[in-house]
């Protein structure tokens, strides 16, 4: 500590962190480390959602800022403030985390409050992140050096003089440009006076590592023609910042092979997933890897059955050895049981000595979450059916006990009762759990819906189908439908609904496959008739062709 400081005899850390771009997924995992313990966020407003989903629950975010600085009240502060937020809070003992757009070294204005920290002797550690001008450039299928290498030049066009316009002007070196959609042109104008051939290849990104991402390729010669043919200028949000790359490295043929971001076959679809959130998760998660944006509306509420003594003579009947299977065929039904433990003051060990059986990946991972393995899941098809095609029949010499628990919700189908009484078995079937409706979206959710916001809708059951258009309305018609099924895919007819994608196996995640393998082929046809890639929400009702994956 510096001796010469003022004594303050409670010190705090503070973390300057980089977070990236905008894809939350390359922050480092110091980063995440470091943010899992914050006692304060501080963080630039266009990266808040990014790294507070790593933080604590209660963690003191005293710069909730928006990217709009119009919407920003008049008491919220800036980010000409944050120093003294930053040391504030530091000052009192707490653990700050200060998190900045892209990396602190190369993109953010910090090393004032790191002198400030320094001044103070308040102790602070630097998270490189991974910085615009760099990583921008590699989701935008343009690389900087070649195996014949090069010069790379960063800019700043903001700050940039004549010198520096000059030196990078009558180079060789591949520019990188960090600059404003508006001011792209201007900067471009800038390298051609200092003697870069306006032949030279451009590529401008705007958005990058995010799936708004948009690359436009052009030379520095034709760029303001192409901003302008592309409708994207003039216009209100031409203060967007921009990653220009200016050299032979960002020609269009490379990037015709190297754009493997933007050329995802979802990328930027909006694709609504109407279950409830717990289910929607992982398949939230696959849609994403398809560079998809996934908007989870429940349409199924969970609620507890309406008569609860079966389910508690149920519960103790697997302690008295009442049981010898138990078949899971939802998540819901295992959080269900795992509730009624709980309540007993039981765990997992209740089950020793019963055989357990779950459908489906999910099921069988809730589980293994509560401290038990399935003995029993379905080799083939994840449902009531695959699951009786494993089912071993009843054995009177090797089976002591005849009788299985099914805990099911209310709606529950009779297939896998008739199947295990079929099978020698008498069967308990247990309301668990009821079904009922969720409440509707936020109005814009479902002005979305019916005005054809959404570029796909993934229905996983033919309650889901009944219950979305129940609660927000029939999807519009630009909308590509995609059904897990045949009955679902029925009942989306029954509703006027156009079916374009079904899924091959009764599979919520060979649904997203099939979805995913719709978007490349409508991908690859409009770049081999030459028509821009579009989103379905970009294209005119009655537009599009019926198909089926």
């Amino acid at each position: 500590m510096n001796p010469t400081a003022p004594n303050h005899p409670v010190a705090g850390q503070v973390t300057f962190l980089g977070a990236g771009p905008g894809d939350p997924g390359l922050l480092t995992l110091r980063a995440v480390e470091a943010l899992s313990h914050a006692d304060v966020l501080i963080a630039d407003p266009q990266v808040l959602d990014v790294v507070r989903t790593h933080a604590r629950a209660n963690v003191d975010t005293p710069m909730q800022a928006s990217a709009d600085e119009a919407s920003i009240p008049a008491d919220v502060p800036t980010l000409r403030d944050t120093t003294n937020l930053v040391m504030g809070a530091a000052r009192t003992g707490k653990r700050v985390v200060r998190a900045v757009s892209g990396d602190p070294g190369l993109d953010a204005d910090v090393a004032e409050e790191m002198l400030a920290c320094a001044s103070e002797g308040i102790g602070f550690e630097v998270v490189p992140g991974v910085a615009a001008a760099v990583g921008v450039p590699a989701y935008a299928g343009v690389p900087l050096r070649d195996p014949q290498g090069a010069d790379v030049r960063f800019v700043d066009a903001r700050t940039a003089d004549d010198r520096c316009w000059s030196e990078v002007g009558t180079s060789d070196a591949t520019a990188v440009v960090s600059t404003t959609l508006d001011s792209v042109a201007a900067a471009a104008g800038e390298l051609v006076s200092a003697g870069r051939k306006p032949d030279t290849p451009l590529t401008v990104t705007i958005a990058g590592t995010t799936t708004r991402q948009r690359t436009w390729t052009a030379t520095l010669g034709t760029i303001a023609q192409t901003l302008k043919a592309a409708k994207v200028l003039p216009s209100p949000d031409g203060g967007q910042p921009v990653i220009a790359v200016v050299g032979e490295r960002s020609s269009a043929a490379q990037r015709d092979q190297l754009s493997w971001f933007e050329s995802k076959p979802l990328f930027g679809w909006k694709v609504l997933v109407p279950r409830t959130k717990e289910q929607a998760a992982s398949l939230s998660d696959q849609l994403v890897s398809y560079g998809a944006v996934p908007h989870e509306v429940p349409t199924i509420a969970v609620e507890p059955p309406r008569t609860p003594q079966q389910m508690e003579r149920a519960v103790k009947g697997l302690v008295t050895g009442r049981y010898e299977w138990i078949a899971f065929t939802s998540v819901n039904a295992v959080k269900a049981v795992r509730e009624k433990f709980e309540e007993y003051g039981l765990d997992a060990r209740a089950f020793a000595g019963i055989k357990v059986a779950a459908v489906g990946e999910q099921t069988a991972k809730a589980l293994v979450a509560f401290g038990v393995k399935p003995d029993l899941v379905p080799s083939g098809e994840q449902s009531a059916a695959g699951l009786l095609e494993d089912w071993p029949p009843y054995d009177p010499v090797f089976d002591p006990i005849d009788r299985v628990f099914l805990p099911r919700a209310d709606i529950a189908t009779e297939t896998l009762v008739a199947g295990l009484i079929e099978l020698g078995w008498e069967v308990d079937d247990v309301t668990a759990y009821r079904t009922v409706r969720a409440s509707p979206p936020p109005a814009t959710t479902r002005e979305a819906i019916k005005g054809g916001g959404f570029d796909a809708v993934l229905f996983t059951s033919s309650s889901t189908v009944r219950n979305l258009v129940g609660i927000a309305g029939k999807p519009h018609n630009v909308t590509v439908i995609a059904c897990i099924g045949p009955a679902t895919a029925k009942t989306a007819e029954e509703h006027g609904l156009r079916v374009d994608v079904m899924s091959p196996e009764p599979s919520v995640h060979k649904l997203a496959e099939a979805l995913a393998d719709f978007g490349a082929a409508r991908r690859a046809a409009a770049v081999e008739n030459g028509d821009p890639v579009t989103r379905p929400s970009e294209r005119r009702p009655g537009s599009r062709r019926r198909a089926r994956s």
